[in-house]
């Protein structure tokens, strides 16, 4: 038996077979890009807001899955006795130390334990801010410099009211503080 050589295409049929793979790789291309813009935009939460049908997010920053239970670890614990404190208004060694502390303004309090407490201290140590080295510890809302740089126009007793934050954020008791009554949102 005779070994025979392969036939090969002509040159032509090949520059076919290849123009079509290329068309198709680039038509797979740009509908995977677009399948993936799509994604990524329906998972924005500007657009999770309208699916879910929440007039906006509510915290200060979106909170990824990984810290949500964390948050509500944080919501349960801290925001029965009181509204409960976007993490970004206080340092994190405030966090820190309230933690640790069962001594509450003026209550004591039962410490959490781990996890919980390490599921909530992640949360607050990620979503607050760092203390500048020359600056004092503020244990209260009213003298941290988040606080008044994020309320530049508010005016604070000493010690603050908290529960008072109602008045300009409505949505407190949803955990909301982007939501502001009619006043402070006409305001310049």
């Amino acid at each position: 038996m005779k070994h025979q050589t392969p036939r090969r295409l002509p040159r032509r049929t090949l520059r076919g077979i290849y123009s079509t793979l290329l068309v198709l790789i680039v038509v797979c291309c740009t509908c995977g890009g677009w399948v993936a813009a799509q994604t990524a935009d329906s998972r924005t939460p500007a657009r999770l807001a309208q699916v879910s049908g929440i007039e906006n997010i509510g915290t200060v920053d979106r909170i990824p899955d990984r810290y949500q239970l964390g948050q509500q670890l944080y919501l349960e614990n801290c925001a029965t006795c009181h509204i409960g404190l976007p993490p970004q208004v206080l340092p994190t060694e405030t966090w820190r130390r309230l933690l640790q502390d069962p001594q509450h303004y003026g209550q004591t309090l039962k410490l959490l334990v781990d996890p919980p407490r390490l599921l909530v201290w992640n949360y607050l140590q990620t979503f607050s801010r760092p203390q500048q080295k020359e600056e004092e510890l503020a244990y209260r809302v009213a003298s941290s410099r988040y606080f008044k740089a994020l309320h530049p126009k508010v005016k604070m007793s000493q010690p603050a009211n908290i529960s008072s934050c109602v008045t300009c954020h409505p949505g407190v008791s949803q955990y909301n503080f982007r939501k502001l009554s009619a006043e402070w949102e006409n305001s310049p």
